[in-house]
C-alpha cells in the first residue's frame, strides 16, 4: 500500500510560509559570542577620512582618523555629543579597536543565509550573507543577551530594507561585518556596521534611521539619516 499522499502546490505553499515564520534555531547556526569594541564604544558615527553629515541628526559621538582634507562637514545635522577635534585623540584609539574588531569578526565561521533577507526569522548566531541587496523585513528573535553576526561576502546594499528585533533582542547586539562598503537607502536599520575593508570601507545612508553604529575604515556620508547610538548590552555604551 502506498502511504506517501499528494499535496496541492496551494497547501505547500501555506506549510512553506509557515516554516520561513519560525526562528532559526540557535543550534543550526554558528555560535555567537559577543565582540568588544573598546575605546570605539562612545562613537555613533567613526569615519578614517572623513564624516559628513546632511540633515537628519546623530545621537553620539562622531570623530574621524586619520583625516582627510575635510575631515568632518555638518549641514544642518544636529548632533548630540561631541565633536571634531574635540574627539581627535579618542578617534585614534577607537579606529585602532574597532578595525581590530572588524578583522577577528572575518575569522569566524558561519551559517549561509542567501537573498535579499526578505522574510527571514533568525535566531542568535553568525551568518554569512550574499550581495543581493536588501529588502523587505528582517526579523531577529531573540533574548536581550542574545548576539547576531552578518558576514558579508561582498557590499552591503539595501533599499526599504527593515530590521526587526523580537524577544527582547537589542540592536547593539547586532553586527554587520561586510567585505566591502555599506550604502543604505530609506531603511529603517539596525545593528553596529564595521566597514573596516582596506580601500572599500566606506558608508552611505541616505534618508531612514539606523540604531547603531556607522564606523567606516574611509568614509561615512549621511543624508537626510536619523542615527542614534544604542545603549545596553555588549556592543553599547552603559
Amino acid at each position: 500500500m502506498n502511504h506517501h499522499k499528494n499535496y496541492s502546490p496551494a497547501r505547500l505553499l501555506a506549510v512553506a510560509a509557515l516554516l520561513a515564520a519560525v526562528p532559526m534555531p540557535a543550534a543550526w547556526a554558528k555560535t555567537a559570542a559577543p565582540p568588544a569594541l573598546g575605546t570605539a564604544l562612545p562613537f555613533a558615527v567613526l569615519g578614517g577620512t572623513n564624516v559628513t553629515c546632511t540633515s537628519g541628526s546623530i545621537t553620539g559621538d562622531v570623530g574621524v582618523s586619520p583625516g582627510g582634507p575635510v575631515p568632518f562637514t555638518d549641514t544642518g545635522c544636529p548632533i548630540t555629543g561631541q565633536t571634531p577635534p574635540a574627539t581627535n585623540k579618542a578617534a585614534a584609539s577607537g579606529r585602532s579597536d574597532f578595525l581590530r574588531t572588524y578583522d577577528a569578526l572575518r575569522l569566524r565561521s558561519c551559517t549561509h543565509v542567501a537573498g535579499n533577507l526578505a522574510g527571514q526569522n533568525l535566531a542568535p548566531g553568525v551568518y554569512c550573507v550574499d550581495s543581493v541587496a536588501k529588502a523587505g523585513v528582517l526579523t531577529l528573535s531573540g533574548p536581550s543577551t542574545g548576539t547576531w553576526i552578518f558576514l558579508g561576502d561582498g557590499a552591503l546594499t539595501g533599499t526599504g530594507f527593515t530590521v526587526n528585533l523580537l524577544g527582547g533582542g537589542q540592536a547593539c547586539n547586532v553586527w554587520w561585518a561586510p567585505l566591502y562598503g555599506v550604502t543604505m537607502n530609506t531603511s529603517a536599520f539596525q545593528g553596529n556596521i564595521l566597514a573596516g575593508s582596506v580601500g572599500y570601507g566606506s558608508i552611505t545612508f541616505t534618508g531612514g534611521t539606523l540604531a547603531g553604529r556607522a564606523l567606516a575604515n574611509i568614509a561615512v556620508t549621511t543624508t537626510g539619516t536619523s542615527i542614534a547610538r544604542p545603549v545596553g548590552g555588549t556592543g553599547c555604551s552603559k
